[in-house]
């Protein structure tokens, strides 16, 4: 079979180059292309169009939302000379293709336009309703060409049905750059080259202004480094209460910057949290829309698997040690989860931070000591022939007045995960609440971090309040979570603004997903140890659910000299960060390990409730290279024994007798009325030598209705996580029985912290 005499521009190329033709007709067009080089010249560029359509749509983000663009998205460095015989012209020039290429795009649309709700209508709100809608347009996105069909050989390859055209048909509406209109698009791709260039000098200026350089510096003559070699975690933010964003498929923001994508995506859309933006790949625009800040998605919160404590034997093992704990997040964590109607996760539930989110009225410490002690001991209420021993520490109070000048950097995940009402609004709302508790001669830099990191404000004086708070007003969710390059450089920041005796910390708002860079929980545990070495301390506030990492962040929080708390609530902000600002801030001892020694002449087993993942060797209490906990001013510390006294069935597991060794009743001081002594070891906040304090108990034989009422309050809040945990040594206590205990231990409910307690015992009650 012959075939008719073509051109360069006949259509019938487009059909050849995508395996339309078969047959004789193939066969007949091979051979008319082995005579005609111009021919065969016109079958390569439709393929390399082809080739590359199929490389940029690709990389696409899914299309889940579209929002509205406020302005043409432009590639930054298009040479508009080029549109003549660029890919734009082989397009018209071959209108096969571009009614693939329009296939596509209206493909693209109806999926924007299927999610999209009618207007004064809410949108999908679940992941049922988002299958659904995408469910609505699979016919539409069917009679787009697949690019990965246009991979397979042509033999391989069905016949694709595109329809017949004999005249190359105008441009759509939808593009907004004729090819006829040159002049007007080289002005708008001047004016984009004029504001990437500008971004440039203010990148430039801000880490210079930022991250000072030099021998004398903080940084050394690392910083000098950043400065003239900008990178994406130094991407400049600024705090302008009207600062536009810009992003690409729901991925990274920049706060008052254009931010150019590697395909050429720009967007300005104010202050719309759904962007859209653009790409010009082989001449054809096609919108795609950014990916929804928080999309539905399964439950992934993560906890720690956690055992309880056993008894142990006190002829075997005398010595029990650990680390304090101050952590308050188990509490709130556990309140969220009892408000949702929910029963919370056993491994969500720490005894200790139940026990430790309470105030107790300790006597504070006398003279020169950070703390002091307060022991007490008397029958365990869910086991009354058992002893339930009390160790209260109470750190010594610094007022705002006195404390030392503070420096901090908010280090906030603003990923598209943080765009709920419990995360992203609840942080700037709780930071607002601390700027307001701070001195006017306290510092405040801003970190912010989401596929990149960047500073959203320098460090600035807390008498500047109004530009601290416009710049946490100004941020917007988007994009993964980098949370290690945040990290990296919030550290950088505090270091270059050391106070020599101050108040150095960083304070971490997250829901704790980190998912680009270092995600694994060793990976950051690891680097957050390193950067405590610099004298900066750490504080790691969580909030939200549904993705939460607890286990991630309570790790961060241990290795990074700090603490641990959770905010569901403006009022769990208020009582961390307004009541108790001077024991978040504020350091009194660092590396707190407890030792108690028990005397096997009075004790049987003992077993320390919660902690679990505190516990240390005992050779580990005098090693000062151990990590251990920290103390606030002001805070207080409660631990809790339960003890089973010598003539009581054991419940700790037997051994053999030792042959060679007697360490039972009749070693140590046998006639001791002692029951046992506590003794603690501390560091300075700036020391690295440890100091010792001790402090013993007898056992007077005191009844559980005589106890103290923080005795009792406390013993009440232990028996109520061991309830909640399903813990093997709750005994055969109620919930009603926690109500009757906890309500015995009201007095002087500072706060209101205790009878909302009993709410929540209540609400548990309903669950079970």
């Amino acid at each position: 079979m012959s075939i008719s005499k073509i051109t360069p521009d006949d259509p019938r190329l487009t059909a050849y180059a995508l395996g339309e033709l078969e047959g004789d007709e193939r066969a007949a067009m091979e051979a008319a292309l082995r005579d005609d080089p111009a021919l065969q010249a016109a079958v390569d560029e439709i393929r390399a169009t082809v080739a590359q359509l199929e490389s940029a749509l690709a990389t696409e983000p899914m299309v889940t939302e579209a929002s509205e663009l406020s302005h043409a998205a432009i590639i930054a460095g298009h040479d508009p000379a080029k549109l003549d015989g660029g890919p734009l012209a082989k397009v018209i020039r071959f209108p096969q293709l571009y009614y693939l290429v329009g296939g596509l795009a209206a493909a693209g649309f109806a999926v924007l336009l299927a999610l999209r709700p009618p207007a004064g209508q809410p949108g999908p709100k679940s992941v049922n309703e988002v299958a659904q809608a995408k469910d609505a347009t699979a016919k539409s996105v069917k009679m787009a060409v697949s690019i990965a069909d246009l991979q397979a050989p042509a033999t391989a390859r069905a016949p694709v049905a595109l329809p017949p055209v004999p005249e190359p048909k105008p441009m759509p509406s939808a593009m907004p750059v004729p090819v006829a209109d040159a002049g007007a698009y080289a002005g708008l791709l001047a004016q984009a080259e004029t504001a990437r260039q500008q971004v440039m000098q203010e990148r430039q200026a801000r880490i210079e202004a930022f991250v000072p350089s030099g021998p004398g510096s903080a940084l050394g003559s690392s910083a000098t480094t950043k400065a003239t070699a900008p990178r994406a975690e130094l991407a400049p933010m600024t705090y302008a209460a009207n600062a536009p964003t810009a992003a690409y498929g729901g991925g990274p923001r920049d706060i008052g910057a254009m931010k150019l994508s590697r395909f050429g995506v720009a967007a300005n859309a104010g202050k719309d949290d759904t962007l859209q933006g653009a790409v010009i790949t082989g001449g054809v625009e096609m919108k795609v829309a950014a990916a929804p800040a928080n999309p539905p998605a399964m439950n992934t919160e993560a906890y720690a698997y956690r055992r309880d404590n056993d008894f142990v034997s006190a002829a075997g093992t005398p010595q029990s040690t650990f680390a304090v704990d101050v952590d308050t997040a188990g509490y709130a964590n556990v309140r969220r989860f009892l408000r949702n109607g929910q029963r919370p996760p056993e491994d969500a539930v720490r005894v200790e931070e139940l026990v430790n989110n309470f105030p107790y009225r300790y006597a504070p410490p006398a003279g020169a000591v950070p703390f002091a002690a307060s022991l007490e001991v008397a029958d365990a209420p869910w086991a009354p022939t058992h002893r339930l021993v009390r160790i209260g520490l109470k750190g010594r109070e610094v007022s705002t007045g006195s404390r030392p000048a503070a420096n901090l950097v908010f280090l906030i995940d603003v990923s598209g995960s943080m765009d709920e009402p419990n995360k992203l609004p609840l942080v700037k709302e709780a930071l607002r609440l601390l700027v307001g508790r701070l001195r006017p001669d306290d510092r405040v830099a801003i970190v912010v971090y989401a596929g990149e990191s960047g500073l959203a404000l320098p460090s600035t004086p807390v008498a500047k309040s109004a530009e601290i708070v416009a710049a946490l007003d100004a941020l917007t969710p988007g994009g993964t979570t980098n949370g290690a390059m945040g990290i990296q450089l919030a550290y950088d920041i505090a270091k270059a603004n050391f106070v020599a005796g101050g108040v150095n910390r960083v304070i971490l708002c997250t829901d704790g997903d980190f998912n680009v860079g270092v995600t694994s929980e060793g990976g950051l545990t690891r680097l957050i140890e390193e950067k405590a070495k610099s004298g900066v301390f750490l504080t790691a506030l969580g909030f939200g659910m549904g993705n939460y990492k607890d286990a991630t962040l309570e790790q961060l929080a241990d290795k990074g000299n700090g603490n641990y708390g959770y905010i569901d609530t403006r009022r769990e902000a208020e009582k961390l960060l307004v009541e108790q600002v001077n024991g978040t801030l504020v350091t009194i001892a660092k590396d707190v390990k407890v030792q108690v020694e028990f005397n096997p002449a009075q004790v049987a087993s003992y077993r320390l409730i919660g902690y679990e993942n505190r516990l240390l060797r005992p050779e580990d209490f005098n090693n000062d290279a151990v990590d251990a906990g920290e103390i606030g001013a002001g805070h207080t510390v409660t631990a809790l024994y339960e003890i089973v006294p010598v003539g009581q069935a054991s419940a700790a597991a037997t051994v053999d007798p030792l042959k060679y060794q007697n360490r039972g009743a009749e070693s140590g001081d046998r006639h001791s009325p002692e029951l046992l002594t506590v003794s603690i070891r501390y560091k300075d906040p700036s020391g690295e030598v440890s100091r010792k304090l001790e402090f013993p108990l007898t056992d007077h034989g005191a009844r559980f209705a005589a106890a103290s009422a923080d005795f009792k309050f406390a013993a009440a809040v232990a028996e109520f996580g061991m309830i909640l945990r399903n813990s093997p040594h709750k005994g055969a206590a109620t919930l009603q029985d926690v109500l009757t205990w906890a309500g015995a231990g009201l007095d002087g409910d500072a706060g209101g912290y205790r009878s909302e307690f009993l709410d929540l015992v209540r609400q548990a009650a309903t669950l079970q």
